[in-house]
């Protein structure tokens, strides 16, 4: 009288560690795609801050025929332009540099208007430093975009289609 064992469906080792290969697999890749989704926006956050600052040198020039270099005159809190974080705290400003109008006396010699030039760079310690494709953005009173690689540089075409 022997027993016999009533036969069991289910996985076996090998089919349940293909099975986790592959889902580890697909994970990498969905996680590689998300961190390149977050980078590009937080990318469009920083432009389109940026170009809101330089509206805001535009509308601070209409009243008071000089563009600022103090934050506090654009509505920011802070006392001065380096570390002033624009948006949700990815990218902050290195600097702003402002220009005075030069009227020139002199036959044949131009006057040169006010001008400034505004500069943001990703926060340190922040995921955004990962995006060496487009490490800063500037955009100027002339309406010049701007963008460089970690390295420095241009790669305006890419970081600001």
């Amino acid at each position: 009288m022997s027993k016999q064992f009533p036969s069991t469906a289910g996985f076996t080792l090998i089919e349940l560690m293909v099975a986790v290969a592959i889902s580890a697999i697909l994970v990498t890749i969905a996680t590689a795609s998300y961190s390149a989704f977050t980078l590009k926006a937080h990318r469009a956050e920083a432009k389109s801050a940026l170009l809101d600052l330089a509206g805001l040198e535009e509308r601070y020039l209409s009243t008071n025929n000089s563009y600022s270099q103090t934050p506090s005159d654009l509505g920011y809190t802070a006392a001065n332009w380096p570390g002033v974080l624009i948006g949700s705290g990815y990218y902050e400003v290195q600097g702003v540099a402002v220009t005075a109008p030069v009227l020139s006396l002199v036959a044949g010699v131009p006057s040169t208007p006010a001008s400034f030039a505004i500069t943001l760079i990703p926060v340190p310690g922040s995921v955004q430093v990962n995006d060496t494709a487009c490490a800063s953005f500037t955009v100027t009173s002339q309406g010049a975009r701007t963008a460089t690689m970690l390295g420095g540089a241009d790669n305006t075409a890419t970081c600001w289609q």
